[in-house]
């Protein structure tokens, strides 16, 4: 109650502010929204995960990094079918996030005097990619519009990659699939593809909170996008994530060699690890090839739950 109390006192002090005029969400509010992350954040609020934490992810399975959220009461952070643009290429990043309404001409209005006030060029459509930094993902929620509803072509498609050197995740449309397809890196998420122009919508505000079909998505979280669709991790969690779901992998691998070499059965391998199979497992992590990103206090603490 005291945290609603709280809220509704900046909401108002916000709303009541000539300076609540704002296309953005003010630092403030993405502040209250995220404020279970402690660490670093950029100048407009939202949360900075480390570059290296952001790296590793794109080696997390979909399925790992649910349970794992799941484990915590994270309940609704993954979305699917949607048309992959390069499905071959995991995406990764910081979400900023825009959200798009249908269009009336007294809300448009104001919008874009505000938005020509503070120097916006250009559709609407296009000012979240101006705030766009590297290893952002720009998540959108078009509310599913697919005619009239592309909220890009290629000519957007490479300012988006060549500010943030990822992608998209749009619950909306995209145009010029051809031209999309050829940026090298850029990865897509859409629900459809139209030769359509964007019409009658309008984007109402960068790093509010959105919906994606039926994950909720704050900026500042990581988004991880392969062949299955998108999770959205909140960026509190997002090292337990990568850190949990990376022992989980090493622990498969393990499993999957010793099975094949026939040294342990699979009950074996399934249920809770003597000793000896943990020291066995030891072995493996010091012989194998490819870098292992947990130190061995993390490896330590993780096989004493086992």
């Amino acid at each position: 109650m005291k945290k609603l109390f709280l809220f509704s006192l900046l909401l108002s002090s916000l709303l009541l502010s000539p300076a609540f005029a704002q296309i953005q969400a003010p630092k403030e509010l993405i502040q209250f929204y995220t404020q279970e992350w402690k660490g670093e954040r950029f100048p407009d609020g939202r949360p900075k995960v480390p570059d290296e934490i952001v790296k590793r992810l794109a080696n997390v399975s979909i399925e790992e990094a649910w349970g794992i959220m799941r484990g915590d009461g994270y309940n609704n952070q993954f979305e699917g079918n949607f048309q992959i643009i390069h499905p071959e290429k995991p995406l990764v990043g910081r979400v900023l996030t825009a959200q798009y309404m249908p269009a009336r001409p007294d809300m448009e209005k104001p919008i874009k005097e505000k938005g020509k006030a503070d120097g916006r060029k250009g559709n609407t459509n296009s000012w979240p990619i101006d705030a766009l930094q590297i290893n952002d993902v720009y998540v959108a929620d078009g509310y599913g519009k697919i005619v009239d509803g592309t909220l890009i072509g290629d000519n957007l498609g490479n300012s988006i990659y060549a500010k943030s050197k990822t992608g998209i995740v749009f619950d909306g449309s995209v145009r010029d699939l051809e031209g999309l397809s050829a940026i090298d890196g850029f990865v897509g998420y859409t629900r459809g593809y139209d030769p359509s122009a964007i019409k009658d919508m309008t984007m109402t505000c960068i790093n509010c909170p959105i919906r994606i079909g039926r994950a909720s998505v704050l900026p500042g979280d990581l988004v991880l996008g392969k062949p299955e669709g998108v999770i959205f991790i909140p960026a509190h969690l997002a090292e337990k994530v990568v850190n949990q779901a990376e022992f989980i992998a090493l622990q498969d691998e393990f499993g999957h060699k010793m099975l094949r070499e026939g040294k342990y059965t699979p009950g074996e391998i399934d249920m809770k690890w003597n000793d000896a199979i943990k020291n066995s497992f030891r072995e493996h992590i010091k012989t194998r090839s490819g870098k292992v990103y947990l130190t061995a206090e993390q490896i330590e603490k993780f096989l004493a739950r086992e």
